[in-house]
């Protein structure tokens, strides 16, 4: 088993912006779905008439997530400098799947947040059916994310099996989610679990993982158990 690389200040803090990042994301959602926030598949009426009810909350939501973005990529930038040197002496580079997911996933968010914002403005609730779109394929950049750190991390014994097995089953429905995400926003329901619940697993891997980040022992390997 090859360890991962010594700890650093940068890896801690990492730890923490991973937390933070759950945080912020569960507090967005704390704030909008008990407000009634349309699901995927949601009719145009419903749409029109929460985003005109709903404007200060999803505004307050909304001004969380620039905080969550930075968060995460700082995440994501720890997670790769933990695993680096054992990628590189595999002759792999999962590490950097992942980052590049959590960036992907950034990006996406980015745009259903600001969907989300303008659909305050929008008469016609036309930018709903975007937004879904949006919303639910951006459930393969999380599963990039997922697979690529928790395959790298097992690798280098960052986290142990149990915690990669939760990446690989979040990943299994987020990416599910996504390929069928036609059938989920025509047919909201029973499909649309799979996002939810892959959602929230990938909150609980992430928790985990941001801890593991933080206990990083210089110059030793983590637990390996399964």
């Amino acid at each position: 088993m090859v360890a991962p690389g010594p700890t650093s200040p940068f890896l801690r803090i990492a730890g923490f912006a991973g937390l933070g990042f759950a945080t912020l994301i569960v507090l967005a959602n704390v704030i909008m779905v008990p407000t009634g926030l349309p699901t995927t598949g949601a009719d145009t009426a419903e749409v029109i008439a929460y985003f005109s009810a709903n404007r200060g909350a999803v505004g307050v939501a909304s001004a969380l997530t620039p905080a969550a973005w930075a968060s995460s990529t700082v995440f994501a930038a720890g997670a790769v400098a933990a695993l680096w040197r054992s990628d590189r002496e595999r002759g792999e580079a999962w590490s950097l799947v992942g980052f590049a997911g959590v960036l992907l996933q950034n990006g996406a968010f980015a745009a259903v947040t600001a969907l989300r914002l303008a659909a305050a403005d929008d008469p016609t609730g036309a930018l709903w059916s975007l937004h879904d779109a949006l919303f639910t394929l951006n459930g393969v950049f999380l599963a990039s994310a997922l697979v690529g750190l928790s395959l790298s991390g097992r690798h280098a014994g960052l986290i142990p099996a149990w915690h990669a097995r939760l990446g690989y089953s979040s990943a299994v429905l987020l990416g599910t989610s996504a390929t069928l995400t036609p059938l989920v926003i025509a047919r909201p329901g029973v499909l649309g679990l799979l996002g939810l619940v892959g959602w929230l697993l990938w909150v609980a891997w992430l928790v985990v993982c941001s801890a593991a980040l933080i206990r990083c022992a210089p110059g030793a390997g983590r637990a390996t158990g399964e």
